[in-house]
Order: structure tokens, then C-alpha cells, then sequence
């Protein structure tokens, strides 16, 4: 992929694709958008001391540097595992600049330098487990509470938003587990409640009016 790093309207970073035409996150405001879709409209809403994650796109680590503040913060344990098809390089991240964002132990750069494969403890409150695969070819046998689905929109990426990937999220999800994202397309929407979700929407973000939260039920 060919990227380069932009300014978003909250001075955050994002990624520019150029051969899509398409950003890591909303122009808006990279980190406004993270926090308002993962953080308060997801793990938030999970009532347990140790939560398990699972990321559909590690993507800059943004999501997973806002879990660990929010970890930090609020005395969590967080299990956190993430896919990725297309890691970032050490130039690309190395210049993002969500530590001057996001109020954490340890920086952003510290999180993509951990070996692909390897489950390591980054603080007391999170562990990270980062898998650099294919979305269609992740199989696991660990379970989640929470799914953060961050893959790139459906008008460009729309095999990532089939029924069988979706199924599998709802597959790899506990009973009650969440399953978050930014879309709220009606075919998507269609797509959950047929796998077996109960679809609710909520505000979006700045510049989006809509976001999904579902959730598993047996």
C-alpha cells in the first residue's frame, strides 16, 4: 500500500491510501473518532475486570494505545488481539503522533515493536498478541468479549464485510460479547441480525451520523 501521513481535524494523525483514495480514519479527527466508537461506545459498556479484545485491523495502533489508557485508567485487566494484513513500517509509525494524544505507560511505538506472534505484557493492566494474516485466513480458538471490527469501508473493501467473516466474529464472541464498528450500512446491519446479532445504532462520530453496536445472543 501506498500511504502517507495527514493531519485530521483534531491535529491527530491519520493515513492517507493513495492508491484507494481512502483514510485510516475519519478527517474529522483520527483519536475523537477512535475514542468515540471503540472506548465509549464499546469496551466501555463491558462490565467485567478482564475484558478480552479482539481488533479487525491494528492498523496505526491507535485503538489499541486508547484501550491501554482506558485500562490504565480504570484499573481493567485488558487480553487485547489484533489482525493485521498490511503492518505499518517502523518510518510510518515512528512519526504518528498520538502520545501527544493519548496519556499511557508506554508510547504507540512501543506497541508495534512487539514481535507478530508473540503475547506479551506490556503493563500489570495489558497484554497484546498482534497477528500479521490475511482477515479471511484468522482462526483461533480463544474467545472475546469484545469484537472492534476497524477493516476499511464497504465501498472499498467489501469481501471484508461478508457473511462469512462477520460469522466469525459472532463465532469468536462470548454470549453478551459486543461486536463495534464505525458503518452503519443497511446491507451490513442486514447481515448481523441475520448471523444472529441484535443490532442497535447509535450517534456516530463527527461527520457520521450512525454507528453500530451488536450484540451476541444465544
Amino acid at each position: 500500500m501506498d500511504r502517507e501521513i495527514i493531519v485530521t481535524e483534531d491535529g491527530s494523525h491519520s493515513l492517507f491510501v493513495k492508491d484507494m483514495g481512502e483514510t485510516f480514519h475519519s478527517k474529522h479527527g483520527a483519536v475523537q473518532e477512535s475514542a468515540h466508537v471503540y472506548i465509549k461506545n464499546g469496551i466501555e459498556l463491558i462490565d467485567k475486570e478482564t475484558i478480552n479484545v479482539l481488533e479487525y485491523g491494528f492498523g496505526t495502533g491507535l485503538n489499541a494505545l486508547l484501550t491501554l489508557e482506558f485500562a490504565f485508567n480504570n484499573n481493567k485487566t485488558i487480553v487485547y488481539e489484533s489482525i493485521e494484513s498490511y503492518p505499518l513500517t517502523a518510518k510510518e509509525f515512528n512519526l504518528l503522533n498520538y502520545n501527544d494524544f493519548v496519556k499511557t505507560p508506554v508510547s504507540l511505538q512501543r506497541l508495534h515493536e512487539i514481535p507478530v506472534d508473540t503475547n506479551e505484557k506490556v503493563t500489570e493492566h495489558f497484554s497484546l498478541l498482534k497477528h500479521f494474516c490475511k482477515i479471511e485466513n484468522f482462526t483461533t480458538n480463544n474467545k472475546f468479549d469484545i469484537v472492534y471490527f476497524d477493516v476499511f469501508g464497504f465501498d472499498y473493501q467489501s469481501e471484508l464485510w461478508s457473511v462469512e467473516i462477520l460469522q466469525k466474529a459472532y463465532d469468536f464472541l462470548n454470549t453478551d460479547g459486543i461486536f463495534v464498528t464505525y458503518a452503519c450500512k443497511g446491507l451490513i446491519n442486514r447481515r448481523l441480525k441475520e448471523i444472529g446479532f441484535k443490532v442497535n445504532k447509535t450517534a456516530g462520530p463527527p461527520g457520521k451520523r450512525e454507528m453500530i453496536i451488536a450484540v451476541k445472543k444465544i
